[in-house]
């Protein structure tokens, strides 16, 4: 039986996922994640606060610092953060026993990101916050209850001739 001889483990290695609005080249993206020290944290409570991720993310080393992720319009926590590391072993360690874990009664997804750039903290959706939130149909109460657009749909709109 051989054993493998890369020196990176598979639960820290590159997921497919990359953000659409990086701005450069596909190679220069792939770069920057295999050397960041920054992860992004997704799957949150809107109500996780940012001791609670502290809390559990300093355990895998020094946190240089954490990005809560904010609804653009209402400023209110979305659903994700960024988490930078110091060291780029500290960032790795989080990838292997972090990912998958449970906070605030949710299961979390960590992955590479390639570097927190000021704007990347605000939700991309069209109501502000996640673009999963909003086309979301099933009953989410750590995320807001049902998808934004369901929402829309069933809360009724107070007439402004008959509304007290």
């Amino acid at each position: 039986m051989a054993l493998s001889t890369s020196p990176i483990s598979p639960s820290v290695d590159l997921s497919s996922y990359r953000d659409q609005h990086f701005k450069g080249s596909r190679v220069e993206q792939d770069r920057l994640l295999r050397n960041s020290t920054t992860l992004y944290i997704g799957n949150l409570s809107f109500y996780t606060t940012e001791e609670q991720i502290y809390e559990l993310f300093s355990k895998c080393g020094d946190i240089r610092r954490i990005i809560m992720g904010l609804d653009k319009y209402k400023k209110t926590p979305c659903g994700f953060c960024f988490v930078e590391y110091y060291l780029r072993p500290d960032a790795e360690n989080c990838m292997r026993y972090v990912n998958g874990t449970r906070l605030d009664d949710r299961i979390i997804r960590t992955d590479w990101d390639a570097g927190f750039i000021e704007g990347r903290q605000y939700g991309r959706g069209k109501t502000g916050g996640q673009v999963r939130d909003e086309y979301r149909s099933d009953f989410d109460g750590g995320r807001g209850g049902y998808g934004k657009i369901i929402q829309q749909k069933v809360t009724p709109v107070v007439d402004g001739a008959f509304g007290r």
